[in-house]
């Protein structure tokens, strides 16, 4: 709904005949109030969304753990986990978003509004606080992915000696790589039930690395896109937050030297004082 002007036109039209320049700056600070009012709704809204994730990324370490701990894979719980990993994507890909339009309106508004001087640096710390956040959340994502890697890797190495086919480390990436899970069971004669749940598992986790691989590629495509604003913005913080030490540091000195200046007044005010009424008992 439009808010209603009138008044404020009014209000503006009364003072503008004193004072054009009032007037002016009276409409300009109701406009701004409601944009930055409008701004942090908008940084509230993604810092809730960013929540979302962290909250999100926390599920997906539980469930990955859960995986790993169940002797045959559970499809329940695996589509479970990509419903999870697909909302993350969905979350992260709309908060990267709106964080580069804000960047963006920022620097227009920087720009045609050079007035705003005090405004500006606060969105500034705002979007880049919000962004650290974004990356920080989604760096633990990412890690939570290669450790869930690690451990899949990890998993086919025990289930490949249990069928009587020792590998190394470096020879389990190679067959990775080669994107066949064929290349794990050749030469495995199945006899065994269990040699069978090795097989099984093998290729269930060799299924899950394939699509670790995408999502860990697409948060690496993500940290590329968002680095050079944060490393920009942090320094742009870095500057603010050695004034406001700056600031802080002024006024302590300027506390002190304002209680050095008044015990000294006091003082010379005693002194003369003194001075006074030794001259006046002389007198008499």
């Amino acid at each position: 709904m439009t808010k209603d002007r009138l008044p404020a036109l009014r209000a503006a039209q009364n003072t503008e005949d004193s004072d054009p320049d009032a007037a002016y700056v009276a409409l300009n600070m109701e406009d701004n109030s409601r944009f930055m009012s409008d701004f942090f709704a908008h940084v509230d809204s993604l810092r809730t969304n960013i929540d979302k994730i962290s909250e999100l990324v926390d599920e997906v370490k539980r469930l990955h753990s859960t995986i790993l701990a169940a002797p045959q894979a559970d499809d329940r719980t695996k589509e479970e986990l990509e419903e999870k990993m697909a909302d993350i994507k969905k979350l992260a890909n709309d908060v990267r978003q709106r964080l580069k339009t804000m960047e963006t309106e920022i620097e227009q508004e920087g720009n045609e509004n050079a007035w705003r001087t005090a405004d500006m640096r606060i969105r500034k710390t705002q979007h880049a606080t919000l962004s650290r956040k974004f990356i920080d959340v989604m760096n633990s994502y990412r890690n939570a992915e290669i450790e869930y890697r690690e451990r899949c890797k990890a998993r086919i190495q025990r289930q490949l000696e249990i069928t009587g086919r020792s590998v190394t480390d470096g020879e389990v990436e190679e067959m990775l790589e080669s994107g066949n899970p064929a290349v794990f069971t050749q030469g495995i004669m199945v006899e065994t039930a269990q040699a069978k749940q090795s097989l099984a598992d093998i290729e269930a986790r060799h299924g899950d690395i394939i699509k670790l691989e995408k999502s860990i590629k697409e948060l690496h495509d993500m940290f590329i896109d968002m680095a050079a604003l944060v490393q920009t913005q942090g320094e742009m913080i870095d500057r603010i937050e050695f004034n406001v030490v700056q600031s802080e540091n002024f006024v302590k000195t300027a506390n002190t030297d304002t209680k050095k200046a008044v015990k000294f007044q006091s003082a010379a005010r005693r002194t003369c004082s003194n001075q006074i009424i030794g001259i006046w008992l002389y007198q008499f």
